[in-house]
């Protein structure tokens, strides 16, 4: 079965056509700057790269150009759109609504719709996505993934706040987590690693975006983001956890509402914020090293965060079995995931240094042989997931 994966941001699209039976990628992209200038970068597979640069004014525009590219005599890939059998979207926010991805139905869509308070930056995106491909496509089925479905496993003791418990109730203030899709796949692939059902597992995502995840016998107990995906660990340009009262202080001295609050901690703290560089960290690892101090410190602090979490974990689970790094930084940065488990001996984990230098693909085991704890490079495949469960949802339909 051949599924359109989508992923629609406010001025991006994200895309992959994937065989969901046999997991093959037959293509990937990205659209990027919709309605500004527009950039379209495609791949066949894994080996041809293609580069567009025209002028994509929505995502419709966005979506029929993807379409034809994936039939077009000189980029084809399939023959016909005929061939796209489901299409899957990745939806950001799925509240108390969704504990399960789901096929897409009028009241699925008003229940996202629902819940754009809750991610108004991303499901108003994921909801026009899904709009589109009924109008271009409207015989194909579509599926909602949710980022925040894995994370329903979560016991009301480590999802809730502690404020009245009627704002539980009435406004669903509690913690949801996101990285959903990821925390499962790497989790997943590291239970059978393991070949252990009655798993301790911590997967660390470490991108752009940030997330901590505690997974017992294959669930989620625990999640560093919450009721949005601020909270938590430190992010490109998202501060993480912070002090409530640092909102209001910050407001009075620097006059900002609470439109301009959110913008502040958001897009422009984080690893910008700190080092003042920039929102990547290879940039500011790189900055380090020719001895710039403010991004020593912002260093530090990342990596201090994210051990906070480890350890915060262990003791929530009673111990870990497996330590799981994925996502950009995860996958790819030596440095932070030495930081992160250096001092970390006493539990059982002991990074092999040697092997966490070597760059391979797939997963790999970095940790040295008699660590008690194993710690794995595991890279994640999101999309993977959502094709997987949009063939299951779909393939008796």
């Amino acid at each position: 079965m051949l599924v359109f994966v989508l992923n629609a941001g406010s001025s991006s699209l994200k895309y992959q056509l994937i065989n969901a039976k046999t997991a093959e990628l037959k293509a990937s992209g990205l659209v990027e700057r919709i309605g500004i200038d527009g950039i379209l970068k495609h791949e066949v597979g894994e080996n041809k790269k293609l580069t567009f640069e025209l002028q994509i004014p929505t995502h419709k525009e966005a979506i029929e150009l993807v379409l034809r590219i994936l039939t077009n005599d000189e980029t084809k890939v399939i023959n016909s759109i005929k061939e796209i059998q489901a299409i899957g979207h990745r939806i950001v926010h799925g509240g108390e609504f969704f504990k399960e991805s789901t096929i897409v139905t009028n009241d699925v869509i008003e229940k996202i719709e629902q819940l754009i308070p809750l991610a108004p930056l991303h499901n108003p995106a994921n909801i026009m996505g899904i709009k589109i491909c009924q109008e271009l496509m409207p015989k194909v089925p579509n599926v909602a993934v949710f980022d925040t479905a894995f994370h329903q496993t979560m016991p009301k003791e480590n999802f809730l706040y502690a404020v009245p418990y009627a704002d539980y109730t009435e406004h669903h203030l509690r913690k949801y987590g996101f990285h959903g899709t990821s925390h499962y796949y790497v989790s997943n692939e590291m239970v059978k690693i393991l070949d252990k059902k009655d798993s301790k597992i911590i997967v660390c995502h470490l991108g752009n975006g940030s997330s901590v995840c505690a997974v017992r016998d294959g669930k989620s107990i625990s999640t560093s983001m919450g009721l949005t995906p601020l909270e938590g660990l430190i992010m490109g340009t998202r501060a993480g956890d912070i002090d409530a009262g640092v909102i209001p202080y910050l407001m009075e001295k620097k006059g900002l509402t609470s439109n301009q609050i959110l913008d502040y901690l958001n897009k422009k703290s984080g690893i910008l914020g700190v080092s003042g560089i920039s929102s990547d960290l290879r940039e500011v690892i790189k900055a380090s090293k020719d001895g710039d101090m403010r991004s020593r410190i912002t260093i530090e602090m990342l990596c201090n965060r994210i051990k906070k979490y480890l350890c915060s974990y262990a003791g929530l689970m009673g111990g870990v079995d497996a330590i799981c790094f994925t996502a950009g930084i995860g996958e790819n940065s030596d440095l932070i995931r030495e930081k992160v488990c250096h001092g970390l001996e006493f539990m059982g984990i002991e990074l092999d240094l040697d092997r966490n230098r070597v760059r391979e693909l797939g997963n790999r085991e970095i940790s040295k042989k008699d660590s008690r704890t194993k710690i794995y490079i595991i890279p994640t495949n999101e999309e993977l997931v959502i094709a997987k469960d949009t063939y299951k949802l779909t393939k008796s339909s």
